[in-house]
């Protein structure tokens, strides 16, 4: 028996490849890779950065004719997979502890978890759960942390919704602003992700140049 058109392309999709999550899943398959890679550990690999990106892109009337996602839904579905997400994560960690964390066998995993508790350390609550949702993996790994290393609940929620909706609507309207002024801008998806990726690590990097050099100044 044939498998629909629609079913078969869903059975082939690449969760690796935002074009494909978003070809098979359209708005709805935002929300929930959001919610996965921000609220699970097994979602830690999923592709948060260019999804938001690539989707916003879509919403334009310059990208791919065959694809074409609306703005307004995209941008609930997107806070809300990441916002439901992180506190999702959170609560796991909250009840499991470190235990879950502990017991995984992924090399990028345990490195995540190292950073995030760095950065909590490191910042302080509020900046660590905000800076954390532009680094990849860290953003996964860093609400089971938060739970588990007893953050605070209120915290918690109003600096994850901060740096949840910076991040989720920022990118997607950054892919939308950027596909609106530029002319057939899909055709150059790869490079320009990865700009968007580098662009969304500077805060971080800021961060950790302008402790270096507060620490510098201590020590003269």
């Amino acid at each position: 028996m044939a498998t629909p058109p629609h079913l078969a392309s869903q059975l082939a999709v690449n969760v690796l490849d935002a074009h494909s999550l978003l070809a098979a899943f359209g708005v709805l398959g935002v929300g929930v890779v959001l919610f996965a890679e921000t609220g699970l550990l097994i979602g830690f690999f999923l592709p948060g950065d260019s999804l938001l990106f690539t989707a916003g892109l879509l919403c334009t009337a310059s990208a791919d004719r065959g694809l074409h996602l609306s703005l307004g839904p995209l941008l609930v579905a997107a806070a809300v997979g990441a916002l439901a997400g992180s506190q999702c994560g959170f609560l796991i960690g909250r009840k499991a502890g470190g235990a879950l964390l502990a017991r995984t066998r992924s090399a990028k995993l345990r490195e995540g978890a190292q950073r995030a508790e760095e950065l909590l350390e490191r910042y302080g609550h509020a900046k660590a759960i905000v800076l954390a949702r532009f680094v990849p993996v860290v953003r996964t790994v860093l609400n089971p942390m938060a739970g588990a290393l007893g953050v605070p609940a209120r915290t918690f929620t109003v600096w994850q919704t901060v740096g949840g909706l910076v991040w989720s609507l920022g990118l997607t309207l950054a892919g939308y602003a950027l596909g609106s002024s530029i002319p057939d801008i899909d055709k150059y998806l790869l490079p320009v992700i990865a700009l968007i990726v580098v662009v969304s690590l500077l805060p971080l990097a800021v961060e950790l140049l302008r402790s270096r050099r507060a620490a510098r100044e201590v020590r003269g």
